[in-house]
């Protein structure tokens, strides 16, 4: 079918009834499919049951550590910490690793900054009159629930095809001392599946900004979950700010959430040696140590797989079939019809629709009652307000490849109907 833009009156209201009936049959069908969150599916989760017997009772008394079982090492140890140097690419001694939720090292990382502020001698932002950050959209919705939670005003910035619009993004922060940071998911963006530019990186590195205490909060959640043998490749932040005279600028945050098992893994809290010792002097008093034998368990897991790359793949062989229906199934359904875009990441957890302005709202709330549940429009922006209500995250990896064939026609029905609803009301 051609441009839905270029139909007459008369041809959209006969699409209209066409569409319709397809959509009550569709209802007619009791779907009942939850794709709001970006979970794995069953077989990935399987991959990792190995985890729960990779520790030995030597493991856990004789280690050159002492005795993991317990208290002690706060920032964890340091297998767990060469760990995610390796996987990030950075230095061990750089790394603080956490419990099973690195939004949680975020959460944390923010409430400090609000009662201590951000270093010795930085102002509490509690004590501001007002705080803002930068909040590239679409982006995560947990990152301005956060800043929500602590009041923080936000700003949005859009995303590009090289990650935040740097122009925006330089102008913002150059005259306004309000504004302490920026939320950014640098590789495999959520939801767009963007991977940082070499350019943007060194841009966001080399910030001029009024606040002495600027702040960029790097979420690298889908650092090593690839869909392809040529993964994207993501310049070093650290060396960058390091290079540009602003060491202290970045606060990385990792975890193996979607390597292992989303409830049961271990997460990371990068940063430089200053911001880490002021960090520790908080955290020491909020805990004694995260789950040491957790972290050693998985330690010891991947060295008896092969590594976290080779367990990536397996992965990227169950979910890669899945990303590529929701593709096949929209091009078929909705390409040339001039109504929809869509991302086709080359690894993370999403992929980002963009329907016509106007009509992700009622894109969502059809799809709902026809069974198939949806991320709520307007929730990668932040406040839940996208400006042109048209951007919907698709979250491919918990349902079947044929559940998402499904979901995926009732998905684009949905487009498709409420696009012509908004022609016909134009």
């Amino acid at each position: 079918m051609s441009d839905l833009k270029n139909l007459s009156t008369a041809e959209l209201e006969l699409r209209k009834e066409e569409l319709e009936k397809q959509y009550n049959m569709y209802k007619m069908e009791n779907i009942q499919l939850d794709m709001s969150r970006g979970k794995p599916g069953p077989e990935q989760l399987d991959l990792s049951h190995g985890l729960l017997h990779a520790l030995s009772e030597e493991d856990v008394k004789a280690t050159h550590n002492g005795d993991i079982r317990n208290y002690g090492q706060l920032d964890g140890i340091p297998e767990a910490k060469a760990l995610f140097g390796e996987l990030l690419g950075v230095q061990a001694s750089n790394v603080f690793v956490g419990g099973n939720s690195s939004l949680s090292l975020m959460h944390d990382a923010v409430a400090r900054a609000v009662l201590f502020g951000t270093g010795e001698g930085q102002t509490p932002w509690g004590k501001l009159p007002k705080v803002k950050f930068l909040c590239p959209s679409p982006g995560y919705d947990r990152h301005f629930a956060i800043c929500e939670l602590f009041n923080i005003d936000m700003i949005v910035v859009n995303m590009t095809a090289e990650g935040p619009d740097m122009d925006q993004v330089e102008a913002l922060v150059a005259n306004d001392e309000t504004i302490k940071g920026i939320w950014c998911v640098p590789k495999y963006s959520n939801p767009s599946g963007v991977t940082y530019s070499n350019e943007t990186v060194q841009r966001l590195a080399a910030l001029k900004t009024k606040a002495e205490d600027f702040r960029i909060f790097w979420d690298n959640a889908y650092a090593f979950h690839h869909l392809t043998d040529t993964p994207d490749e993501l310049a070093d932040i650290f060396a960058a700010c390091a290079q540009a005279g602003y060491p202290d600028r970045v606060y990385m945050f990792a975890s193996t959430s979607k390597v292992t098992f989303p409830g049961a893994g271990i997460s990371a809290f990068v940063s430089s040696e200053a911001n880490l010792a002021y960090a520790k002097k908080q955290l020491s008093v909020q805990t004694i140590g995260y789950d040491k034998i957790n972290q050693l368990r998985h330690v010891r897991f991947f060295e008896q797989i092969g590594g976290v790359g080779e367990l990536m793949k397996q992965h990227a062989q169950l979910i890669k079939p899945k990303f590529d229906q929701v593709n096949r199934t929209l091009t078929e359904e909705l390409g040339g019809k001039g109504i929809a875009e869509w991302s086709e990441p080359q690894g993370g957890y999403f992929i980002s629709l963009d329907t016509l302005d106007g009509c992700a709202k009622r894109v969502v709330s059809l799809a709902r009652e026809a069974g198939v549940i949806l991320t709520g429009a307007g929730a990668t922006f932040p406040y839940g307000k996208d400006p042109r209500d048209r951007n919907i995250r698709i979250a491919p990896t918990f349902p079947s490849v044929e559940e998402l064939k499904k979901a995926m026609e009732v998905v684009s029905v949905c487009v498709e109907l409420a696009s012509v609803e908004k022609l016909l009301a134009a």
